[in-house]
């Protein structure tokens, strides 16, 4: 019996808008893939990402182009062949291996031998807006063991002051996706660690790095668009201390080990990132957080509803219900 595949593209509401340099959006829009064999259904969800030339049109097309090339599960070794790291072979990669954990009756962390966490803990993110804004936001999240801010170029260390004075125990990473510039990170990085400022995402436009030659930043600096799969390692040594995995980026879950162990071995810190996306898509890179040095998990507390039976979280605190049941857990969940 061969293997049949379904693309789905889905739309969830988020619970209020979310900012970053590059725009705001206030929707998910996500493309969900289905392998069907018999009785067994292997799913996983990606997140087409514009900055990345990707659009539910072209992650549809790309997958709808390799449709009939799949035979049996022993073709998931060719997906690197047929499709590049982004979304649209994340969210096949990551269908694959659910499909033949649950034909295996085992889970794919055991297929894998990846030691699970139980739980950890996530960033949770403050979206760009006024400094007054930033502050309440912050004072929601009052205490939460770590946060994510997403900023631009404009009154950097006066939103990052803001922050930390209403919840100082928190550690803080900044990301800037890109929107500052070489002058931009000397001028405030000295006084964001005063400030509880723990990692800098991406200060500079990918392609820039070249700038961050020879400077002693002292905060650690953090390559996300700069880094997708293993071949970006090496331009990044001497530039940044640590790499944001994103599935999207890698082009699932394969891909995703493989950097993880090639950056450990190279001393790099390992943050397990992800898009806006629900938990069908934290699902396979929580397998990854068991050792991560820094979690980015928040995807699904920014959604309106998540997907049932999805992640729960508590201040910051994520960890699978005790069904286990949406992912990868070698065993159909009781509801699609």
């Amino acid at each position: 019996m061969s293997i049949t595949l379904e693309v789905t593209a889905r739309v969830f509401p988020l619970a209020r808008v979310f900012r970053i340099s590059r725009g705001a959006r206030t929707q998910a829009e996500v493309i969900e893939v289905s392998l069907n064999h018999g009785s067994w259904k292997g799913w996983g969800e990606s997140v087409p990402y514009s900055r990345y030339g990707e659009s539910i049109e072209s992650v549809t097309s790309q997958l709808e182009r390799v449709a009939n090339l799949i035979g049996s599960v022993d073709d998931h070794e060719h997906l690197a062949d047929w499709l590049p790291a982004g979304a649209a072979r994340n969210a096949l990669d990551c269908a694959f291996w659910d499909l033949k954990a649950k034909m295996a009756g085992r889970s794919v962390a055991d297929m894998l031998d990846l030691p699970v966490a139980e739980t950890c803990f996530t960033a949770q993110t403050i979206s760009i807006d006024s400094i007054e804004n930033m502050r309440e936001s912050a004072k929601a999240l009052q205490g939460s063991p770590l946060i994510k801010v997403k900023l631009d170029p404009e009154s950097v260390v006066e939103k990052i002051k803001a922050i930390h004075e209403a919840t100082p125990l928190s550690r803080l990473i900044v990301d800037a996706n890109e929107a500052w510039k070489i002058d931009d990170l000397r001028a405030v990085a000295g006084p964001l660690k005063e400030y509880g400022v723990v990692l800098i995402e991406q200060p500079l436009p990918a392609g820039e790095d070249a700038a961050l030659e020879g400077y002693e930043c002292p905060i650690p600096l953090c390559a996300d668009e700069s880094c997708h799969t293993r071949k970006d390692l090496a331009g990044l040594r001497g530039r940044y201390q640590a790499v944001n995995i994103k599935l999207d980026k890698t082009g699932g879950l394969s891909e995703a080990m493989a950097l993880y162990n090639m950056a450990k071995t190279m001393d790099f810190s390992i943050m397990v990132g992800c898009m806006v996306g629900s938990s069908l898509a934290m699902a396979p890179a929580y397998l990854l957080c068991k050792q991560a040095d820094f979690v980015d998990l928040d995807g699904p507390i920014l959604m309106a509803e998540d997907r049932v039976n999805g992640f729960c979280f508590d201040n910051g605190r994520m960890w699978q219900p005790s069904n286990g049941f949406l992912w990868g857990a070698g065993r159909n969940p009781p509801e699609l």
